[in-house]
């Protein structure tokens, strides 16, 4: 289902850009400052450029996925990583009337929608193509210091965030992405192997437990997307998935899309390597990233469908699919 059903996909774009244009006189920018799309997710982003050459992103939040409190608490927890310097993330702005999420309306919009504003993070998205093996020790150290921080840090009283667990993920009852089953150029075949994977890994993860030692606050969504490589640092953006789940799912997105990619193994040894540096990793936790790795991939089959009028998920499709059934048979084999 689309955000705002009847209208065509098609038609959603241009008023989308005007909703955001329209955004961007509540908060105190330079005159002639224009938004650009840059993608079309969860949300639209928008690159906002001024004539003065200072840019920031602008963030549309689609209907019915995060209330106000849940964007506020998003914006609470990223504040105080990037102030406390356990890793660079986007600086939100707050608009003329002192808020850092703004109200906007359209009048072809069935209801309002809420907008963030952020400063412009300098740095270039990592491809899968490139040697990865530094940037993801370097992030497996400051995916060790967010934990670090998760467990310490006194959220505030009216914090609200998604769980990603079994249920939520790949269960049969409202699942946050949508039903695996429904995945693009899915038969009753595939449906057979895909179920013998999501019951080996809601066995493992129902033994491995939600212990506060594996499950907390997490980003949830480290996608080479969602990373910014500048010089030797490597900056974490977009929590808007950020909530509650084993921390061990974090090492898991950052090959999200790539799962079948072989130096996929490698990458991941970066990882924790890195994670090591900051935090104690034990055996049972490094043995369980594979079942991470393979319910994210899962998930995304499930998000795939769910998303499929956008252009990233479209390109896509049943490709991503199939591709996952060898996914599955290893895993079946491994840990079967």
């Amino acid at each position: 289902m689309t955000d705002f059903e009847p209208l065509p996909h098609e038609e959603q774009l241009p008023i989308l850009l005007e909703l955001a244009n329209k955004a961007l006189s509540h908060y105190d920018l330079p005159a002639g400052s224009t938004a650009k799309m840059l993608n079309l997710s969860e949300n639209a982003t928008y690159k906002v450029d001024a004539p003065d050459g200072r840019r920031w992103a602008l963030r549309v939040h689609r209907e019915d996925y995060h209330s106000r409190q849940a964007i506020a608490s998003e914006l609470a927890w990223e504040i105080d990583l990037r102030q406390t310097g356990v890793v660079t993330t986007p600086n939100p702005v707050k608009g003329k009337d002192g808020e850092f999420i703004q109200e906007i309306t359209h009048p072809r919009m069935p209801r309002p929608r809420n907008v963030v504003l952020f400063d412009w993070e300098t740095g270039v998205e990592p491809g899968i193509g490139e040697d990865l093996s530094g940037p993801f020790e370097v992030l497996g150290e400051i995916t060790a210091r967010m934990h670090i921080h998760a467990r310490q840090w006194q959220r505030p009283s009216w914090f609200t965030r998604l769980t990603w667990d079994f249920d939520t993920a790949l269960g049969d009852d409202n699942p946050h992405w949508g039903r695996w089953r429904d995945g693009v150029g899915m038969d009753r075949e595939m449906k057979q192997l895909f179920q013998r994977t999501v019951d080996l890994i809601g066995r493992r993860l129902k033994a491995y437990g939600k212990g506060a030692d594996r499950f907390g606050l997490i980003h949830c969504d480290l996608r080479l997307a969602n990373l910014l490589i500048d010089g030797h640092s490597v900056k974490a953006i977009d929590f808007d998935d950020c909530g509650f789940g084993w921390y061990m799912y974090d090492a898991a997105t950052p090959v999200s899309f790539y799962e079948h990619e072989p130096q996929v193994p490698g990458l991941i040894e970066s990882w924790v390597k890195g994670y090591r540096k900051q935090l104690a990793l034990p055996k049972e936790d490094e043995a369980e990233i594979p079942t991470f790795i393979m319910l994210r991939r899962v998930l995304l089959v499930a998000w795939i469908a769910s998303h499929i009028e956008a252009e990233f998920p479209k390109s896509l499709g049943a490709g991503y699919t199939d591709g996952t059934l060898p996914l599955c048979e290893e895993y079946l084999r491994k840990f079967g």
